[in-house]
């Protein structure tokens, strides 16, 4: 290992002097051993980004180069862990140190005590290269922790056995020499390599009615939910964490306040998976890295929450990563680019702001892993704060240029408490097309074009709305006024719906389907209705339409709905 010396400090960028890095190369900084980065060479000084407080350390203190990048850990053992932001074990850091991290601790991002049962697959003699399963372990109940070939190694087995072992433990070995352990390394800025990248063709079911129904994601898709403050950014992130249908969850908390963290912290472990009825934390991965946390170690946390996600990608599992939030990650990058003088960009960013999220959500996709034909796919939801919700900003204009999907948060539907509060008008789906065949076949033929409608009805209401500001609904002509009631049920019944009610917070798609089609029969029913003579304020005054809302609440939906369409048929019979 090089050492050298301290010449310069900048809060958390420092200028050493006598070694000779590579980019990216952690080194140990100061008399206290901080972590940092190498992000510039400029001659003989190496300019390193410190991801811990770097105050009290002065020039002339030494400087040792490790030589690698900055990796993960990867192997038995992180599903229920929660992590900072290069992946220390916050738990096991309160133990060392009480409530708040001090400076230059570490602790290794695996358990190295525990000892794993490992069953060996792969035979001797048997040719293995990167991505090819050696054997398993039972990480959780009912979850299957495939231990994987490094990606960049090949050869034959030469030797390998099943027993009880410890990460550390060498469980085979292949002919070149190498040692096969239950974990392995991996350098966070690098994608882990894949056999082929498929097209998207099924949804991400999320179990929010307006995402399933009006803006599906695709499996291996990338999603935006740009919002300002208090309009419901992290509650959404968190409804997805919980209940979309993805094998693996990796939620980051990227400079969020800790006291959001904190819920998530203290709400998760307690979660009950509706899939397995385990806890949620089973098949969950935290990584925590708030506000007051130093500014650099953000900058990594979205990197080392995205190849946690690969490596359970790799072993052919649907992972899901949310990201909360992106701008206050491009926030970290400024700071950091304004401490080595760069030339700024748009806002005070770096000019390279576009590209490295691009690199990022560029990481997600539905792929054919190395060493594999079982097909495993990274979906990437990214929100966005953009400061007062001026999306014109240049975090979330360069976000909308990469991703499919686009969830806008409204402040006004906040303000009313409409929950989810995502505005149906400027949202898209680009997936919708591609997804189209999958809800046909697997959900209901007529799904694409139920959607369909709802959309017109909503888009009608809109320009209506303008109308009846100026003049009052009941100036409006009675098919106008109707299509107003229409649209009043989609958004109270189908668009609404509660993050915090024990049943509501989780809605099939049979059931959001049942909804729609209700609401699209009571319509055309309403109007032959109107065909035949029957006056729009007999139509308001019908008790069916009313007792819709309850069908959100009940588990036994389908005999209500059932009885709400006798009754629709009884009560709009002419």
């Amino acid at each position: 290992m090089e050492k050298g010396i301290l010449y310069r400090i900048a809060g958390p960028v420092v200028v050493a002097k006598g070694i000779k890095p590579r980019m990216y190369d952690v080194c140990r900084v100061g008399n206290e051993n901080l972590m940092g980065e190498v992000i510039q060479i400029e001659g003989d000084k190496t300019i390193i980004q410190v991801y811990e407080d770097t105050s009290g350390i002065k020039p002339g203190e030494p400087v040792v180069n490790t030589g690698e990048p900055l990796k993960v850990e990867l192997g038995p053992g992180m599903l229920g862990s929660i992590y900072d932001g290069i992946q220390r074990p916050l738990p096991v850091l309160i133990k060392q140190m009480g409530d708040f991290i001090k400076r230059g601790v570490d602790a290794p991002g695996l358990d190295y005590a525990k000892k794993w049962d490992f069953k060996a697959v792969a035979k001797n003699g048997e040719s293995v290269a990167g991505g090819s399963v050696v054997g398993e372990v039972e990480e959780n109940p009912g979850i299957i922790h495939k231990i994987l070939v490094p990606p960049n190694q090949k050869g034959k087995v030469a030797e390998i056995k099943s027993g009880k072992f410890t990460v550390n433990d060498v469980i085979g070995k292949l002919d070149n020499g190498f040692e096969l352990r239950l974990k392995h390394n991996w350098p966070v800025r690098v994608a882990r390599p894949v056999t082929v990248k498929l097209r998207p063709e099924a949804p991400l079911i999320t179990g929010q009615r307006i995402f399933d129904a009006l803006f599906p994601l695709a499996k291996g898709g990338v999603a935006a939910i740009p919002g300002p403050f208090g309009a419901g950014k992290t509650v959404s992130q968190q409804q997805l964490a919980k209940w979309s249908d993805a094998d693996i969850i990796v939620y980051v908390g990227c400079g969020e306040r800790g006291n959001e963290m904190t819920e998530v912290l203290t709400e998760f472990p307690e979660l009950t998976d509706p899939k397995s009825g385990k806890p949620l934390m089973n098949r969950t991965v935290l990584i925590a890295n708030t506000s007051n946390m130093p500014v650099a170690a953000r900058e990594a946390s979205i990197y080392t929450g995205v190849t946690i996600a690969e490596y359970f990608r790799d072993m052919g599992y649907s992972v899901a990563l949310m990201a909360d939030s992106t701008s206050r990650w491009a926030e970290a990058m400024r700071e950091i680019s304004s401490r080595l003088e760069e030339m700024p960009g748009e806002e005070g960013y770096p000019a390279y702001l576009s590209t490295r999220l691009a690199q990022f959500y560029e990481r997600a996709g539905r792929v054919i892993p190395l060493g594999t034909k079982k097909e495993g796919s990274v979906s990437i939801i990214g929100a966005v704060s953009p400061p007062g919700g001026d999306i014109s900003e240049p975090v979330s204009q360069s976000t909308l240029r990469v991703t499919k999907v686009y969830w806008k948060l409204d402040s006004k539907l906040a303000q009313r408490r409409h929950f989810p509060s995502i505005n149906w008008l400027d949202s898209y789906s680009n997936y919708k097309e591609i997804l189209a065949p999958w809800y046909s076949k697997n959900v209901a033929a007529d799904w694409n074009n139920l959607v369909g409608e709802i959309m017109a009805i909503l888009q009608e209401e809109e320009k209506l709305i303008e109308i009846v500001q100026l003049v009052g609904s009941d100036a409006l002509p009675e098919r106008q006024q109707l299509t107003l009631l229409v649209a009043r049920l989609i958004r109270e019944v189908l668009l609404q719906q509660n993050a915090f009610h024990e049943i509501d917070t989780f809605c099939d798609l049979k059931k959001t389907y049942s909804i729609m089609k209700t609401i699209s029969n009571f319509s055309k029913m309403a109007n032959t209705a109107m065909d035949s003579g029957m006056r729009v304020h007999q139509i308001l005054a019908t008790k069916a339409k009313d007792r819709l809302g309850e069908v959100k609440f009940v588990k036994d939906y389908e005999k209500l709905l059932d009885e709400l369409a006798r009754q629709m048929e009884k009560e709009l019979r002419v």
